[in-house]
């Protein structure tokens, strides 16, 4: 995992600065694809997946190692050939994984969170999630395994592959001649995240588009038809906590209240969207008709609001790649406290963002915490040893999340309930 937090700390300033750069020639060609709130929200959201990921999060199921060593029927060395025959291989478990979660209620949970932008960019290609606490990918990699495909290069590729799928979360880059025959496209992926019902759970590849065209579910972005973003059940909320759990909060309502024994079993399996019949009429879940004309969710927010959001999440990002700088040196109960504080920070303003009135309260309690956490090991896990006064602006900083807390939610009060922009 140490190896992992070593390329985070790399990897995070690129894929912002990459960000930047879009929102930057947005401004330039007067064609901005970025809403601050949701910007922030998206990047907020790649915070809680990367830290998440870094302390190893995850109930392992099955690994690949286990599987190579009962399932491997040859031996092959890593060659050239052995590279390309692994990237084949993850990309076509990644296609499967995909349309697993696209059409299975249950795993939709885990992907949801990366759907939930209304906007299309390259920041809501940071919308990964934090509630795919099951790992079970590599029984997708079975084929991979039959050929013995060594372990450490899957390690090796599985990074990269999943960083290769960054660039195509745009819509400043139009169609690309005969690449939309061989690999996925901006275009495509326009596709795939638009909520038309021309274009709903199609283009599920990840780097090859061949997937979908062998398998059916390949779709040609359509000039008469412009994609439209989001989920059919929108999120409604800036947090990326909230959001991962939505789905799968709904489903234990399901099945919680159904009188069907069946149902509750089987709500779990069936395809997205499903709900036992009783429940749906009693209990109705908005969905949007009409993709064309929906109120996107933008609560209402002040410069000084929208300003302060910036903060929460420049400072974050910085706090967060210090642990990855230190984390061999803060070992893991002090990562674990230290993920605690960026998950709670992480809520608590994005809470705020959202206008609740509970929010005074996570980021009251967040602030004294960190100042009490500072008063007694007079130091921010060991920042001191490389800036002297570290711990004192890790404590400005608490002092300013409790005054930001108290002063949006009780001088700003006209603020506090949503409305929504079309």
């Amino acid at each position: 995992m140490e190896s992992y937090a070593t390329a985070l700390l790399y990897a995070t300033p690129f894929f912002i600065g990459l960000v930047l750069i879009e929102i930057l020639y947005g401004r330039f060609v007067k064609d901005q694809k970025h809403n601050l709130m949701d910007t922030v929200s998206s990047l907020s959201s790649g915070l809680t997946n990367v830290v998440k990921d870094s302390l190893g999060l995850v109930l392992i199921l099955i690994s690949y190692p286990f599987l190579l060593e009962h399932l491997a029927l040859i031996e092959i060395k890593a060659t050239w050939l052995v590279w390309v025959v692994a990237f084949i291989a993850l990309d076509f478990a990644g296609y499967w994984n995909h349309r697993l979660s696209h059409h299975i209620n249950f795993f939709w949970n885990q992907h949801v969170i990366h759907h939930s932008s209304e906007e299309f960019n390259l920041a809501c290609a940071l919308r990964q999630p934090i509630s795919n606490l099951l790992g079970y990918y590599a029984l997708l990699l079975i084929p991979a395994a039959l050929v013995g495909v060594p372990h450490k290069v899957i390690a090796v590729l599985a990074p990269i592959h999943l960083f290769a799928q960054f660039w195509y979360h745009t819509q400043h880059i139009g169609k690309m001649g005969f690449l939309e025959y061989v690999i996925v496209t901006p275009s495509q992926h326009r596709v795939h995240h638009a909520i038309n019902k021309e274009y709903i759970d199609k283009n599920l590849g990840q780097i090859f588009c061949v997937w979908d065209r062998i398998f059916g579910t390949f779709q040609e972005e359509l000039d008469e038809v412009p994609p439209q973003y989001g989920v059919l059940k929108p999120a409604n909320t800036w947090n990326p906590i909230i959001i991962n759990f939505q789905h799968l909060w709904r489903l234990i309502q399901d099945a919680w209240r159904t009188k069907n024994y069946r149902d509750k079993f089987r709500i779990w399996f069936m395809p997205t969207g499903w709900r036992p019949e009783d429940v749906k009429e009693k209990y109705p879940i908005s969905i949007i008709k009409n993709v064309y004309n929906f109120r996107k969710y933008q609560p209402e927010a002040s410069a000084a609001l929208k300003a302060y959001s910036l903060f929460q999440l420049v400072v974050t990002t910085f706090l967060m790649l210090f642990m990855f700088y230190s984390y061999a040196a803060i070992g893991f109960d002090g990562l674990l406290l230290f993920g605690a504080f960026i998950f709670v920070g992480i809520y608590g303003y994005t809470t705020l963002m959202d206008r609740k009135i509970y929010a005074v309260w996570i980021e009251v309690i967040r602030g004294v915490g960190g100042l009490t956490l500072i008063y007694f090991t007079n130091d921010w896990f060991g920042f001191n040893s490389d800036f002297s006064i570290g711990s004192y602006l890790v404590a400005l900083y608490f002092l300013i999340t409790i005054f930001g807390g108290v002063y949006f939610t009780y001088f700003e009060k006209s603020f506090a309930t949503p409305d929504l922009a079309s």
